[in-house]
């Protein structure tokens, strides 16, 4: 099957993805939309488009900061992940785990039970998609912000369809250690727990996001690759990876598809699950990405269903919910 593999059957795939940031999958119809309603941002669509061009993870963050001036209001939120939901039904994504930055918001004024209320409602108007929230508590915010956050979030955990936390941003001035409380709190208020590391910053991230924060999950993770030990930990305990490869090319973390470590820890039998991060900012999308692990690699579908199996495996859906999705999944294949 390898070999006759198109790049049609992997975009009529159901898919599960676990790394996507709200702010960053916004349509650039809708982004456009968004830019021409605030005023005072590029004047063509073309000069919107260079600006999401990065030489490295450092100007990709300034960007991801001068986008956020264009999310002014709760309708714009709601807007957005409307647009967000019916671009993946549209890419035969049926589970998501959806990244989302409140604290981020607080700049233009907006509180975090009403943005995710406004969130959830966008999501909710589309339906063959089901897409969970995890905000993100963001490093760069601070402490006491990403406290607050934290509080505000657990206050509207039910309400908004809130099932875990994660914590990005700048991983190497801003460490675990920071977010421990934070992290416990959360735990004990029954969120599962992601943290993104690995990414910019090397396998002693990856170490104090399992061992300081307790994570469940790991946001990127590839640079785990540089400590055998480490990696041999994530192997022996299934630690899921959330691997965003086009992400890593695109901020200069990893080269190139040669040197990209996915394919080290794939063949290792580490827990990779694909995914986009920010599909619109790096024109990124999970099928793409599996088409790149093929025609890079030369993995046939046999591999690249079974790194959707790990995504449903390392998703936190509960245990029905991932027994359809791993139905759904077989129908299909079985339908080629």
């Amino acid at each position: 099957m390898a070999s006759d593999l198109k790049f049609s059957v992997l975009e009529s795939m159901p898919k599960v993805e676990l790394h996507i940031h709200l702010e960053g999958a916004i349509p650039m119809d809708a982004m456009w939309a968004l830019v021409q309603a605030a005023g005072g941002g590029p004047r063509t669509r073309e000069e919107l488009a260079r600006r999401f061009e990065y030489g490295d993870f450092a100007q990709f963050l300034d960007t991801w900061m001068w986008k956020l001036r264009f999310h002014r209001t709760y309708h714009d939120y709601e807007f957005m992940a409307e647009a967000v939901a019916r671009d993946l039904v549209i890419q035969n994504i049926v589970y998501v785990e959806m990244y989302v930055s409140p604290s981020d918001a607080r700049a233009n004024g907006l509180e975090t039970g009403p943005l995710l209320a406004a969130v959830r409602r966008g999501l909710d108007k589309v339906e063959g998609v089901d897409v969970a929230l995890v905000p993100d508590l963001v490093r760069n915010s601070g402490q006491r912000a990403a406290m607050r956050t934290l509080q505000e979030v657990i206050e509207v955990v039910e309400d908004a369809g809130i099932i875990g936390i994660t914590i990005g941003g700048d991983e190497a001035r801003y460490g675990a250690e920071l977010f421990a409380d934070h992290f416990a709190r959360a735990g004990s208020a029954g969120l599962r727990l992601s943290a993104h590391a690995g990414e910019a910053a090397g396998p002693a991230s990856v170490t104090a996001a399992l061992d300081v924060l307790g994570v469940d999950r790991l946001g990127h993770g590839i640079r785990a690759v540089e400590d055998p030990g480490l990696v041999a930990r994530l192997v022996v305990n299934r630690v899921p990876l959330e691997v965003c490869p086009t992400s890593n090319l695109r901020t200069g973390v990893a080269t190139s598809w040669e040197t990209h470590p996915v394919r080290t820890l794939i063949d290792v039998g580490a827990m990779v699950t694909i995914n986009s991060d920010d599909p619109v900012m790096f024109d990124s999308s999970v099928a793409r990405d599996l088409w790149n692990l093929h025609c890079e690699y030369g993995y046939g579908l046999d591999v690249l269903v079974g790194l959707m199996h790990n995504a449903i495996d390392a998703s936190w859906a509960d245990g029905a919910h991932k027994a359809a999705l791993r139905e759904r999944l077989q129908g299909w294949q079985e339908s080629l």
